[in-house]
């Protein structure tokens, strides 16, 4: 495979059904693959609804869609605009093919356009293969900051 038969574009509602195949995939691989409660229709509301609450690209190769970066805004009290990777996956037998690197190109460009000042995402601290290819990218890692969340069942305890 070349890297000029890779076709990176805005993700589609069309697109629905082989990215919630790709969450589904990822969540495994995070071996958190009972925690997706997501649904296709949700995905397909949340997207392309009244008021859209994020956005992806999707890596094609021969009409399949090999990967996907998912991704929204969040504001930073210091930083202003902030473009947030949610989630970055290339299925397995796409990788070492420069799929990733394509997403996240496409990423910087928007987050550009978008006056965006840092693009910002997470990444397991596990993950060595995601780590390494962040670090090659010149992503800097953060190990300050704890991660913070509260689960919808336990709202009622604050």
């Amino acid at each position: 495979m070349q890297q000029d038969q890779i076709h990176i574009r805005e993700g589609q509602p069309a697109d629905i059904p082989a990215v919630m195949g790709l969450i589904h995939e990822l969540a495994h691989y995070e071996r958190a693959a009972h925690e997706v409660i997501n649904t296709p229709e949700q995905l397909l509301e949340d997207g392309f609804g009244k008021q859209p609450l994020y956005g992806f690209y999707v890596a094609e190769f021969q009409e399949i869609i090999a990967g996907m970066a998912l991704f929204y805004y969040r504001y930073s009290t210091w930083k202003g605009k902030v473009l947030y990777l949610e989630d970055l996956y290339v299925k397995p037998e796409f990788r070492q093919q420069k799929i990733g690197t394509l997403l996240l190109k496409a990423l910087a460009q928007r987050a550009g356009q978008e006056k965006c000042q840092r693009m910002s995402w997470q990444v397991l601290n596990w993950n060595e293969p995601a780590i390494n290819f962040y670090k090659k990218l010149g992503a800097h890692l953060d190990d300050e900051w704890i991660n913070v969340f509260i689960e919808a069942k336990d709202y009622d305890l604050i």
